[in-house]
């Protein structure tokens, strides 16, 4: 079931100051330029839901959209953006972890990470502070349609490898792409159910 109803409600760059946490909400994050706007336009069918910029490290507050007036779709700041001061990237990260420490509506961290590239220590030490803080979270892997399937499987192969080495079970994962909308229906059909108990 597509999503009927996606609008841009809240931005701001103090956690507290987030909408009240009524309903069940989801945070999406990655590194800069990893295709975060595109797949949040993608998922909710919305061209323009989610400014498109050239430049990495546009998203720089904590952006709130309410989606079919049911749940929030959070779009977060981009992490380890190096083309900024140190003091930035330090604001920036005490901005999203307060976030993701302070709201009790969040049912789950969606981490992109770009299936063209290796795992990235960036992107691995991350999750793996996320697990240390039994934060719950999925991946998400972008881009995919620039790869054909053979190097996609070898790539998520690669992926789950490298996590088993660290984990004792990998985390779920979603392969997306906001040129096709491959993923959509999975990860909407994911968060669904999540909802439905968050209601009970």
């Amino acid at each position: 079931m597509p999503v009927k109803q996606a609008e841009f409600f809240v931005s701001n760059s103090d956690p507290a100051k987030c909408p009240k946490p009524d309903r069940p909400e989801y945070a999406f994050i990655g590194r800069s330029n990893v295709g975060k706007s595109s797949l949040i336009n993608m998922l909710t069918s919305r061209s323009s839901l989610a400014k498109i910029s050239g430049k990495p490290g546009k998203t720089q507050l904590i952006n709130h959209f309410i989606i079919d007036n049911e749940w929030y779709l959070v779009d977060l700041p981009g992490y380890g953006y190096a083309q900024v001061s140190k003091t930035e990237r330090e604001k920036f990260a005490a901005l999203i972890d307060g976030y993701l420490t302070s709201r009790p509506n969040l049912l789950c961290i969606f981490v992109l990470v770009d299936s063209r590239i290796a795992p990235q220590k960036l992107d691995l030490d991350f999750m793996a502070n996320l697990g240390e803080r039994g934060l719950p979270f999925v991946i998400v892997f972008t881009k995919t349609e620039k790869l054909g399937p053979t190097k996609l499987q070898t790539t998520l192969e690669t992926y789950r490898d490298r996590l088993l080495e660290d984990w004792e079970e990998a985390p779920q994962f979603f392969v997306t792409s906001a040129v096709t909308a491959a993923g959509r229906e999975d990860i909407l059909s994911f968060i669904r159910p999540l909802n439905e108990r968050y209601k009970k």
